[in-house]
């Protein structure tokens, strides 16, 4: 169902793409948008239990467009350095496949947003409070992964294999 890497020498392990998610706070989520147009929108996110959890708002393109397909897909770039002489980039990067819902039971809404904002805020003592003044203003959302690939330049992974 889902494409095999091409390259397989440059492929990440599943650890080292879970790292990658783990450590990263931003990516790209990519949907089917109004009229078949591609929809890609950048956000914050949390990695738990081989899941993605992100929020937004209410109502919006990117509920729109989850509730007309629930297939999507999500990108994270770990590292994207530039190497001028080289004509090259050494990048490491996630792509994940798989389908998303609208959270609707409360308690499990309440549990993916303190999951989330823990993240981003891990020592708060408010966090409770803001959790609470929020729940009803945002919509969490669930990306379940049915594939995920991690890849990383090729004159990184020569780096590695000298360093071993």
């Amino acid at each position: 169902m889902f494409r095999e890497m091409r390259r397989k020498k440059q492929e990440l392990m599943r650890e080292e793409c879970v790292e990658i998610l783990n450590k990263g706070t931003s990516g790209v989520l990519a949907v089917s948008g109004d009229d078949g147009y591609p929809y890609a929108v950048p956000l914050s996110y949390v990695y738990n239990d081989s899941k993605i959890y992100f929020h937004g708002a209410k109502e919006g393109h990117k509920l729109d467009a989850i509730e007309g397909n629930d297939k999507a897909s999500f990108c994270v770039i770990d590292q994207d350095q530039v190497v001028a002489e080289e004509y090259t980039s050494y990048f490491r990067s996630v792509i994940i496949f798989g389908k998303a819902r609208k959270i609707e039971d409360e308690e499990e809404k309440r549990k993916t947003l303190e999951i989330l904002a823990v993240k981003y805020s891990p020592d708060q003592e408010g966090l409770s409070k803001e959790i609470e003044g929020q729940l009803k203003r945002v919509t969490m959302v669930e990306l379940s992964i049915e594939h995920m690939t991690g890849k990383e330049a090729i004159e990184l992974v020569r780096k590695h294999a000298r360093e071993k």
